[in-house]
């Protein structure tokens, strides 16, 4: 074997080697692993239980909101109207507490209600009347913004004792229920990952038109799937309102755009039929984690959002660059 072989051999597999660390969510994980890292650096308590617990708790709003949007994102679509059902759960809990773990389930039913209820307009616009999914979701999430204005006119009210403490809490001290929620969550999306809802979903994505003359029902399939996604965030409605403990009409629109942020930093295509869950979580973990250490290095916080802006540029560069070394014979 001559020395040119020898060396167009190894120049493959570091090729192969970096195109399967962009596959899935190995860059991410990776990202996150570097700022973490740094983050103890700066504050050595952060290995902590409490701290970890904590940033597991700050993070579960924006990691649900952003599953629940990659569900519609998968599909070839875009999902506004997550801010509006995340505000219109919060405001509900804040002004209608129900105390006691009975309560609890009662408020995340409720919760889980009003995102599905909200899919399914969604749903209808979208799959059935087949409106743009921009301008199908950004209505409704102006209508559920309204209804928690007249719900609750201004920041106030107070969410039940018991859903601010425990959904906050450890389970023997050591594991985040926060985090178990979304565990619970990415478990589900595994398993219907490999139902055919889940092969169809991505089959949608890819291509419709190629999806529909292979007998998918391309209907049904976008319809269930701006359901689940609106059960998913008023999931996140429900950890934020624990997070807060309060309400507040509009505590939903932060985690807007932040949502769109952590899909694309997970690696998933925004224009649809590739991506997970997970890698949307971690995604949403990288850029809460990214507050912290900015906030830990002194930095002011009017500097956080271009700080978040330039780290998903520079991922999503990076991950493009690798896969297209990749591609390179």
């Amino acid at each position: 074997m001559s020395a040119t072989s020898i060396e167009a051999g190894s120049n493959s597999v570091v090729r192969n080697s970096l195109v399967k660390l962009t596959k899935g969510a190995g860059l991410i994980v990776g990202i996150y692993l570097i700022l973490y890292a740094l983050y103890v650096y700066q504050q050595p308590r952060a290995l902590s239980a409490s701290a970890i617990a904590a940033l597991i708790n700050n993070t579960a709003p924006l990691a649900l909101a952003a599953m629940g949007q990659t569900l519609v994102v998968v599909s070839r679509g875009f999902d506004l109207s997550v801010a509006g059902v995340i505000s219109l759960c919060n405001v509900v809990l804040a002004v209608y507490p129900i105390g006691g773990p009975g309560g609890a389930l009662v408020s995340m039913l409720i919760c889980v209600a009003i995102g599905a209820s909200v899919g399914a307009v969604n749903g209808w616009l979208v799959a059935v009347l087949r409106m743009q999914s921009i301008a199908a979701t950004l209505a409704t999430m102006i209508i559920c913004q309204g209804i928690a204005l007249v719900i609750l006119k201004a920041p106030g009210g107070a969410v039940s004792n018991w859903i601010a403490d425990e959904l906050t809490d450890r389970l023997w001290k050591t594991i985040p229920v926060s985090g178990l929620v979304v565990a619970a969550v990415v478990g589900i999306w595994l398993l219907l990952r490999r139902t055919d809802f889940g092969l169809s979903l991505y089959a949608i994505g890819a291509d419709e038109q190629a999806a529909k003359l292979s007998g998918v029902n391309t209907t049904r399939v976008r319809f269930t799937t701006f359901v689940l996604a609106g059960a998913v965030y008023g999931l996140a409605g429900l950890m934020l309102s624990a997070q807060t403990a309060t309400g507040n009409p509009t505590s939903g629109t932060p985690l807007l755009l932040l949502s769109f942020a952590a899909v694309a930093l997970g690696g998933t295509s925004l224009a649809g039929g590739g991506g997970g869950l997970f890698a949307s979580v971690m995604g949403a973990a990288t850029l809460m984690l990214l507050q912290k250490v900015l906030f830990s290095s002194g930095v002011s916080s009017f500097y956080t959002g271009m700080f978040q802006g330039m780290t998903l540029i520079l991922a999503v560069v990076f991950s493009g660059l690798l896969t297209r070394l990749g591609e390179r014979k």
